[in-house]
């Protein structure tokens, strides 16, 4: 597979679309990033997946799937392997970032709910 067909399945999922960030491709829905090409010189495309996801797809497929270095990476960006990846793989992994992006921006975030006034009754 390569950089285009991991863009064309990115901006097949419902409401995503392309932006750049730091000069690199990236895939956002609702605004936030589920994947990019910052590495696509290397061979890469970039998921934001659970730190959880990354381990069970790394263990799954080595051959394709590896942690991001550093922090990033330990916070669960996985690169994927583009010259490995089918079409089924680099689709399923996509749909994960995806869907995580999808369900993480629908719930309320702990800053949000921190900042919100519960309302009292006066006695």
């Amino acid at each position: 597979m390569k950089a285009a067909d991991f863009r064309r399945i990115a901006l097949s999922m419902e409401g995503a679309e392309e932006g750049s960030h730091m000069g690199a491709a990236d895939f956002r829905v609702g605004g936030k990033i589920f994947a990019t090409l910052a590495m696509e010189k290397l061979g890469y495309g970039n998921l934001m997946l659970s730190p959880e996801q990354q381990v069970a797809f790394c263990a799954e497929q080595p051959e394709m799937f590896l942690p991001v270095a550093g922090g990033w990476g330990r916070m669960g960006v996985t690169h994927l392997r583009l010259s490995a990846a089918t079409e089924d793989v680099m689709e399923g992994a996509l749909r994960t970032a995806w869907k995580r992006r999808v369900e993480k921006s629908a719930k309320p975030s702990a800053k949000k709910a921190a900042g919100k006034k519960v309302a009292r009754k006066k006695v």
